[in-house]
C-alpha cells in the first residue's frame, strides 16, 4: 500500500506527538540525581502530568480530562517509591519491567512485558524498574486534568538532599547545585511522616495481580469489534479493572489492509500505536503513524484508521468517561 501522507505541517500534525519527537526531561523529579534513578526520562505528552520541574516541555497542553505521559529508562534504572492523587495506568510499549509496591518496595511485586497493562490505584506507594537488557518505554495515563503532586517515600527525600535537590510544598523542585534558592514566601516540603505512610494501603501480590491485564488476555469486546478484520477489547472499564478512572482504555488490533471507517465521537479520545503502521485521517487530512506515536482527535471530528502494512497492527485507545462512548458512523 502506498504511503500517501501530507507533506507539509498541517492541522493533523498539531494533534500528533511522534515517538521520534518526544522531548525528555531528565530532572523531572526529586529522585533524578539518586544513583540508580538518575538516567530516567520523563515525558508529558498531553497535559502537565505530575512533573516537579516547571521547565518540563508539555507537548500538547489542551485539557482532555486525563493526562498522557511516558517513562523511558535504561536497564536497572528505577523510579522511586511514590503515591499519586489520581489513578495511574501504564501500558508497556517496550522492555521488561518490575513494579514494586510499599514504602520499601517489598509489599508486592509483579513483572510486565510489552502489551501488558497495569492500573495502580491511589493511596499506595509504587515504584518500577526496567529489568530488561535494553531501554524500555512505558506509555502512561493519569486521571484528571490536574493529577496533583506526588507523595514520596521518606527515604527519597533523604537521598535527594544528599544530591542537592529540594522539593517545595507547591511541587516545585529546587536545584541547590545550580545555585537555586527557595523563593521568598515558599516552604520546603516536609518529609513524609509515619502517619502519612500508615494511612496508605498495603497490597498483596494477589491484589496487585488484579490490577493487571496481560497482553491478549481480555475477552471484553469494544465497539469496533463488529468491523471485519478488527478486534477491539476493553482493558479498563469491565472487571477486573472496573473502578472509576474517568476514562476507558481499549486495545484494537487491525488486520492487514483492514479499515475502521469514518466516524465521530463526542468525547476526548487519544490513540497510541503499539505495533505496525496506520493511516489516520482527520476530516480531509491524512497521515501515517508508526510504533510509539500518539494522536489526539478534536471532539466531534470525522476520523478513520487503515492498516498500512501487510501484518496486523495494534493500537491503544483512551476515551473520556467511564463507559465506551456512542459512535456516529458516517
Amino acid at each position: 500500500m502506498p504511503d500517501t501522507v501530507v507533506q507539509e505541517r498541517s492541522r493533523i500534525e498539531d494533534r500528533i506527538v511522534r515517538y521520534a519527537d518526544l522531548e525528555p526531561c531528565y530532572d523531572a523529579f526529586i529522585d533524578t540525581r539518586t544513583p540508580g534513578s538518575d538516567k530516567k526520562e520523563n515525558f508529558t505528552i498531553i497535559g502537565p502530568g505530575v512533573s516537579e520541574n516547571p521547565n518540563q516541555h508539555v507537548h500538547i497542553a489542551e485539557p482532555h480530562g486525563f493526562n498522557i505521559g511516558g517513562a523511558r529508562q535504561p536497564p536497572r534504572c528505577t523510579n522511586s517509591q511514590h503515591s499519586h492523587q489520581t489513578v495511574e495506568v501504564f501500558y508497556v510499549h517496550t522492555g521488561q519491567w518490575r513494579f514494586d509496591l510499599g514504602e520499601h518496595a517489598d509489599d508486592a511485586q509483579i513483572c510486565l512485558g510489552p502489551g501488558d497493562l497495569i492500573s495502580i490505584p491511589t493511596n499506595v506507594f509504587r515504584g518500577f524498574t526496567n529489568t530488561g537488557e535494553s531501554d524500555g518505554f512505558l506509555w502512561a495515563v493519569l486521571g484528571g486534568d490536574d493529577p496533583g503532586h506526588v507523595l514520596w517515600a521518606p527515604k527519597v527525600f533523604d537521598m535527594a538532599r544528599d544530591y542537592g535537590l529540594l522539593l517545595l510544598e507547591d511541587g516545585m523542585l529546587i536545584d541547590i547545585n545550580k545555585g537555586e534558592k527557595v523563593p521568598a514566601g515558599k516552604a520546603v516540603m516536609p518529609v513524609t511522616t509515619e502517619a502519612q505512610v500508615a494511612a496508605l494501603d498495603v497490597f498483596s501480590n494477589a491484589q496487585l495481580e488484579a490490577c493487571v491485564i496481560r497482553s491478549g488476555a481480555s475477552v471484553n469486546f469494544g465497539p469496533f469489534n463488529t468491523i471485519k478484520g478488527v478486534r477491539e477489547t476493553e482493558l479498563i472499564g469491565p472487571k477486573p479493572i472496573d473502578w472509576s478512572h474517568g476514562f476507558t482504555l481499549n486495545e484494537i488490533e487491525i488486520e492487514a489492509s483492514a479499515t475502521i471507517p469514518s466516524h465521530r465521537m463526542q468525547v476526548a479520545d487519544v490513540y497510541f500505536v503499539q505495533t505496525g503502521k496506520i493511516i489516520v485521517s482527520i476530516d480531509d487530512e491524512k497521515t501515517i503513524l508508526t510504533a510509539g506515536d500518539t494522536i489526539t482527535f478534536p471532539v466531534g471530528t470525522r476520523r478513520s484508521f487503515t492498516n498500512a502494512n501487510d501484518v496486523a497492527a495494534r493500537i491503544v485507545a483512551v476515551r473520556g468517561g467511564d463507559k465506551n462512548p456512542e459512535i456516529e458512523w458516517i
